[in-house]
């Protein structure tokens, strides 16, 4: 499969709550460095004020506007990013086309910090929420993904940081000081860069 991914060589990043596709720039410009084609949607609301999956939808229409019907890809999601993601490959049938899943600093299980706005992508990011419960339940069929979860214990945005941590996940625990910085960190960037060209 690892040959597979260098073949295609497409890579969809998927930013957080609040952000914007060029907040991967810098790890745009090194996957392109070594040969990948990178896809760095604006996914409106960033706010997630809609919902995950209402986001996740936007970027199966992002995907299936910018890649053919038979072009695969690997998917690299940030924070509420990943969970995009998930609902993405698990709910709406996109792992079918993706060959490998990283997150970085994802809430796979949850942020303290999403009680603080009421909205319903931050109710559906607290912990214990029916909406996690349901994405967690059936997240063994991201096995064949061999997917990646990046976190650090300094994190501050996903609280607790090991909510990060994800059963079935291979664990790359990362001495970043900021949640943001999961991003243009080198040691985060050469991780993307060894899993999508070794993996």
């Amino acid at each position: 499969m690892g040959s597979d991914v260098i073949r295609s060589g497409n890579v969809v990043l998927v930013h957080g709550i609040f952000d914007a596709g060029e907040v991967f720039r810098k790890m745009s410009d090194c996957l392109t460095g070594h040969g990948f084609t990178t896809y760095m949607p604006d996914l409106k609301p960033s706010s997630g004020s809609k919902g995950v999956d209402h986001l996740a939808l936007r970027l199966q229409e992002y995907v299936e506007r910018h890649l053919s019907g038979d072009d695969r890809f690997s998917l690299i999601g940030f924070s509420m990013g990943g969970l995009v993601c998930r609902y993405y490959l698990q709910k709406l049938d996109g792992i079918r086309r993706v060959d490998r899943f990283i997150t970085l600093s994802a809430p796979h299980n949850g942020s303290l910090l999403a009680y603080a706005f009421p909205h319903r992508g931050a109710v559906q990011m607290r912990p214990g929420s029916d909406f996690l419960n349901d994405l967690n339940r059936d997240a063994g069929i991201l096995k064949s993904l061999r997917p990646v979860s990046m976190w650090t214990p300094f994190d501050l945005s996903i609280v607790p940081a090991t909510s990060s941590i994800m059963p079935g996940f291979t664990e790359v625990r990362l001495p970043v000081l900021l949640h943001p910085w999961m991003l243009t960190n080198r040691r985060s960037i050469d991780v993307v860069v060894r899993e999508l060209v070794g993996g």
